[in-house]
C-alpha cells in the first residue's frame, strides 16, 4: 500500500483522490478551503466542487501541506494553474525524497507562460515529474465510466511510475514521452472550447463548430511544433481526444463559459457566478503572448482573448477570422 497526497480539492483533485483511495492507497487530500476539508472528513462529501458524489470513507482531507505530504511517494498537483507555483513551493520542504509528482493541472502560468511541469521543476528541483492529461471530465471518472488518458514524462521510468500508480480498471493510462505536446494540447484546448461555446451561444451550427475545432487543433499543433513537440501527440488522447471532449461536451466548464459570453454576458459577470476555474480564460492571453515569442500566429486564440478582455463583439471576431487572407490548408 502506497501513501499518496493529492494537492487541490477541486472537482478533478477530489476525483483523483477518490480513485486512488479505491485502489487501496492511503490518500490525503489537501484543500485550500477549511470547510471543504471538514466536510470531506465529517460527511465524506465535497459538495462545493463535486456535488452529489459520496466519497470513500477512507479518504482524509487536511489544510496542512506537511500533514498531506507526510510519507507520500505519489504526489498529485491538482490546483489551478495560476496557483501551482505558490502552493507547490509551500509543499517543497515536505516532499519525500524519491516521490513521483504528477501534474494534473491544464494551463499556462499567467506571467511566465510556462507549462505546469516547468513550474514544478523550478519549485521542486530534482523531483521526478510527470504530466497527466487526456479526455477526463471529473464527473465521468468519478462515476467510473471507462476513460483513457496519458502520463507523460521525458524519463520513461517516471512516466511508468505515474502510469502504474494511477491506472484503474476504468481509468486506462498510456505513457508518452512528449511532455511539451501533452501539456500544450491540454492547455490550449480550453481556449478552443471557449470559442466553441461562443459559437453555441450565438446559435451557430455543426459546420461552423467542425471548422473551428479542426483549425483550432491546427494552431495548437503549430505552436507545439515551434516549441519542439511531436506532431503525433496532437492526434492522440491529449490532443484530439481532449479537444473534442472539451469543445463539445456538456460538462465542459470552458465551453459553458463561452456559451454565456456568446449570449452577450460580460466575462466579469460570468466569472462572478462560478466557483470552479475555467482555465481557458487565462490561457487565451498567455498562449498568444507565448506564440509571439516564437513567431507563431494563433488566430483563434487571439480572437478569444479579444472577446474576453477587450470587449470585442463575438460576431465581429468570427467575421475577422473568416475574412483573413485566403491560403492553403497547412498545419505548419
Amino acid at each position: 500500500m502506497t501513501r499518496a497526497a493529492v494537492i487541490g480539492a477541486g472537482s478533478w483533485g477530489t476525483t483523483l483522490a477518490n480513485l486512488l483511495c479505491g485502489r487501496g492507497e492511503t490518500v490525503t487530500l489537501w484543500a485550500y478551503e477549511p470547510e471543504v476539508a471538514e466536510e470531506i472528513n465529517r460527511r465524506h462529501r465535497n459538495d462545493l466542487f463535486l456535488p452529489d458524489a459520496p466519497l470513500l470513507p477512507e479518504l482524509r482531507a487536511t489544510t496542512d501541506l506537511r500533514v498531506a505530504l507526510e510519507g507520500a511517494l505519489l504526489v498529485v498537483s491538482a490546483v489551478p494553474s495560476h496557483a501551482v507555483r505558490r502552493v507547490m513551493a509551500g509543499a517543497a520542504p515536505h516532499l519525500v525524497p524519491g516521490a513521483v509528482v504528477v501534474s494534473a493541472s491544464k494551463g499556462l502560468e499567467p506571467d511566465t507562460h510556462k507549462r505546469m511541469t516547468e513550474v514544478l521543476s523550478e519549485v521542486l528541483p530534482g523531483a521526478a515529474i510527470a504530466a497527466l492529461s487526456g479526455p477526463t471530465f471529473s464527473r465521468e471518472v468519478y462515476e467510473r465510466q471507462p476513460t483513457a488518458a496519458v502520463a507523460a514524462s521525458g524519463t520513461p521510468e517516471t512516466a511508468g511510475r505515474a502510469q502504474r500508480a494511477i491506472a484503474a480498471p476504468y481509468f486506462r493510462l498510456y505513457t508518452n514521452d512528449d511532455v511539451v505536446g501533452v501539456e500544450l494540447a491540454g492547455a490550449l484546448k480550453n481556449v478552443v472550447a471557449i470559442a466553441a461555446g461562443i459559437l453555441d451561444g450565438l446559435g451557430m451550427g455543426n459546420n461552423t463548430r467542425a471548422a473551428l475545432i479542426t483549425r483550432g487543433l491546427a494552431e495548437i499543433a503549430r505552436l507545439g511544433a515551434a516549441l519542439g513537440a511531436k506532431p503525433a501527440t496532437f492526434a492522440g488522447l491529449a490532443g484530439m481526444g481532449d479537444l473534442l471532449m472539451t469543445a463539445t461536451g456538456p460538462l465542459s466548464r470552458n465551453r459553458s463559459l463561452g456559451i454565456e459570453v456568446g449570449k452577450g454576458k460580460e466575462l466579469e459577470e460570468v466569472l462572478a457566478r462560478r466557483l470552479s476555474v475555467a482555465e481557458g480564460v487565462g490561457t487565451a492571453r498567455a498562449a498568444v503572448e507565448l506564440a509571439a515569442t516564437v513567431g507563431v500566429e494563433l488566430p483563434i486564440a487571439r480572437e478569444v482573448a479579444s472577446v474576453l478582455f477587450e470587449h470585442k463583439s463575438p460576431r465581429q471576431a468570427i467575421g475577422d477570422l473568416m475574412e483573413r487572407s485566403l491560403k492553403s490548408e497547412t498545419w505548419s
